[in-house]
């Protein structure tokens, strides 16, 4: 849809906020009679919230001052988003110990500054010009029919290059793999809280070592920058795979908090390293296409993971395996397609057709 309206930035983001912010005083009558609505206004929450991060990922490469990377822009992005996460706990937390309904109200006052700072953007985050649409295929000799036609035929159009297309594959399984754990362990731990801990606080351990493999991730892919990004995500993802296997193997409350942890990183920086991959193999006149697209397809991984892991019976060393499942099948079709860029040294970028 951002692709197809591309005017209209500002004005999405700013939906997703008021969104929200509409939600959650949905919510706040929901978590006190314990109403059928909770479900549909939570839903909501969920499908704004990832509209907003395709949104902010067609925006940022709009705002970038000059000589300043993809990479590190990003990174800083979601380094302030971890800051802020670690400053609003602790207050939603303190409203939370006045009633269930102060935390909801909370957030409502956050999204609507959100909805107002979204409009405070530059306009020229509204304007496509000189933009075109990316395709998310290795190059036009490997498309067919009328796709390879309608490639050929249109000025402008330009294809990511298949360091790329493995790198997303490779992300969206750790995507997956994060949407699964959340929801999976949310509700293991909730009727098998680990050993001496209330399944909050159980929930709370978890996320506490998720985030903090995710802040490392994110400082560690600002420090390495576009340094070998296709070996970057090999390596990672190769080292989730493990310490998913020793969860399986070792089940346990410290292998479950090891593998939020390393899911954090992995996904951390695989996604900088796929930021470094867009810029250096990406037009700039596809980028904000190719952002957008991307993260679409990430968010949508994630949702499926999350399904996967609401489906999935409470049964802890199953869940593992399946999260070792998820991430092997990322690393095994993509390894090959990645190791062969890198010893390229990158894809050259497309030409206009």
């Amino acid at each position: 849809l951002l692709d197809r309206l591309p005017h209209g930035r500002r004005a999405a983001m700013a939906g997703a906020m008021l969104a929200r912010a509409f939600l959650a005083l949905v919510l706040v009558g929901a978590v006190e009679t314990g109403g059928i609505e909770l479900y549909p206004a939570a839903l909501g929450v969920l499908v704004a919230s990832k509209a907003y991060g395709v949104v902010r990922s067609a925006i940022v490469p709009r705002l970038l001052p000059p000589a300043f990377s993809l990479v590190k822009a990003n990174s800083r992005v979601t380094l302030c988003g971890l800051l802020a996460t670690g400053v609003a706990a602790p207050i939603g937390a303190g409203l939370q110990a006045l009633g269930p309904r102060f935390p909801l109200y909370g957030a409502c006052a956050i999204f609507l500054v959100g909805t107002f700072l979204s409009f405070t953007l530059p306009p020229k985050v509204d304007s496509a010009k000189g933009e075109d649409i990316a395709l998310l295929a290795a190059d036009p000799e490997h498309l067919h029919g009328p796709h390879r036609a309608k490639t050929l035929k249109r000025p402008n159009l330009r294809t990511v290059g298949p360091a790329v297309t493995h790198a997303l594959a490779a992300n969206a399984s750790l995507r997956c793999l994060s949407g699964f754990l959340i929801f999976f362990l949310a509700f293991l731990l909730r009727v098998h809280p680990l050993p001496g801990q209330s399944a909050a606080v159980s929930l709370g351990m978890v996320a506490l070592a998720a985030g903090t493999g995710n802040a490392l991730g994110t400082a560690v892919g600002a420090w390495l920058k576009s340094r070998a990004p296709e070996l970057i995500i090999v390596t990672v993802v190769a080292v989730e795979l493990a310490v998913a296997v020793l969860a399986v193997v070792f089940f346990s409350a410290f292998f479950i908090a090891c593998l939020a942890a390393f899911a954090g990183l992995s996904q951390a920086l695989s996604k900088l390293a796929l930021d470094a991959l867009i810029q250096r193999d990406v037009p700039e006149a596809v980028r904000t296409s190719a952002f957008a697209r991307s993260e679409t397809l990430l968010q949508m991984a994630w949702v499926v993971g999350g399904g996967i892991g609401i489906a999935l019976p409470l049964v802890g060393t199953l869940g593992m395996a399946v999260a070792a499942g998820i991430v092997a099948l990322g690393w095994l079709t993509t390894v090959r397609g990645l190791l062969s860029s890198a010893r390229r040294g990158g894809a050259p970028r497309a030409k206009v057709a």
